[in-house]
């Protein structure tokens, strides 16, 4: 029996020892296991008479019973062991601000933010939005839009030239919006009202001036459009996107190929402590050109000159963009700088034209 409580000692001693689930399972394969301390024990039984066998049986069994409860809670103490250092472990500061979400921290460049206000608001007025490809041929830019063979805007130091084709066609990247113009009279019979947004491509590159920027283009043809009609949609448009309840225009002559008169607004302005207030002041800004659609473009997409008529206009997207939001260079909206779009870009479900 010496030896019994020995081995019990021995074997539980192990078992409170173990400090992780390999070392415990060691101790159980030294105390139960096919050659372990209890049973080689319980093999010696087959020697003993009957009545020692008994009682040397009893023993034994309660050695093991012993053993096997140490060894279910010390297995149950290392888990809850475990289960505490991980939860340390993994803990989560819930007092740290919870990270944003893709839709809160991204941000709609303001180039894309004020095309869906101009968009919208032309919306309200009736028109419809129409877009072109990039890439034009020299007779949808130019040609049927009157510029005459060797106006300035057909010189390489002013357009983007592909190189000629089979055909000895130089395509280029359009210079305007204008050729969408030409795409939708020759589609489309009239009355016709849309507004043309896209990029356009100048070789230009300053503080106000970006080799690619973005142009809308406003369009009106039907039997009785005038200048009267010119002046009231602008005047409407200009009120609705600077968010001022009047705002005074100023046409001043001028020439575009495509436009017969031609004329350049400026919008009535005030200018003060590095800023521009619309709608007030005695300063002048010019912010777009217009003018009645020359009789030879309209001939030229297949329109009676003699039975309809029309107006047209055209504003720069990105120059519209820095005056109503202050912007300072334009360049800064081609530049990719994340801590720019942060200060200036708009949240995803922002509102056009809202608050």
């Amino acid at each position: 029996m010496d030896d019994l409580a020995s081995l019990e000692a021995r074997s539980l001693a192990a078992i409170a020892a173990a400090g992780d689930e390999g070392a415990l399972e060691q101790a159980r394969l030294d105390a139960l296991g096919k050659k372990g301390a209890v049973s080689a024990a319980l093999a010696t039984l087959g020697k003993m008479a009957p009545d020692e066998r008994r009682a040397a049986g009893a023993a034994i069994n309660a050695v093991k019973d012993r053993v096997t409860e140490a060894l279910a809670a010390r297995k149950g103490e290392l888990k809850s062991a475990a289960l505490s250092a991980r939860l340390a472990r993994e803990t989560i500061d819930v007092t740290l601000p919870v990270r944003p979400s893709p839709a809160e921290a991204g941000r709609v460049h303001p180039i894309a933010q004020v095309t869906d206000e101009i968009v919208s608001i032309f919306a309200d007025m009736g028109f419809s939005v129409a877009e072109g490809p990039d890439v034009e041929t020299d007779d949808y830019n130019f040609t049927k839009l009157n510029f005459p063979v060797g106006h300035p805007a057909r010189e390489m130091q002013d357009t983007f030239f592909f190189a000629p084709d089979a055909k000895g066609e130089r395509k280029l990247l359009r210079t305007h919006t204008s050729p969408v113009q030409v795409r939708t009279m020759l589609a489309k019979k009239p009355p016709i009202r849309v507004i043309c947004p896209g990029r356009v491509y100048r070789s230009d590159w300053d503080e106000t001036h970006t080799p690619m920027f973005h142009q809308v283009e406003g369009l009106v043809v039907d039997s009785s459009a005038n200048l009267g009609n010119l002046k009231w949609t602008l005047e409407e448009f200009l009120k609705a996107f600077f968010e001022t309840p009047k705002v005074g225009l100023r046409f001043r002559p001028s020439f575009f190929p495509f436009t017969e008169p031609s004329v350049e607004v400026d919008v009535q302005c005030r200018r003060s402590g590095g800023e521009i207030r619309f709608g007030e002041g005695d300063d002048w800004l010019e912010i777009l050109g217009s003018g009645m659609v020359h009789p030879n473009v309209l001939r030229n997409c297949g329109i009676d000159p003699d039975v309809h008529q029309g107006f047209a206009f055209g504003m720069g997207i990105d120059r519209l963009a820095m005056l109503k939001y202050g912007a300072p260079d334009l360049r800064d909206f081609f530049e990719a700088d994340v801590r720019w779009l942060r200060h200036f870009g708009f949240r995803a479900l922002d509102v056009p034209g809202g608050e």
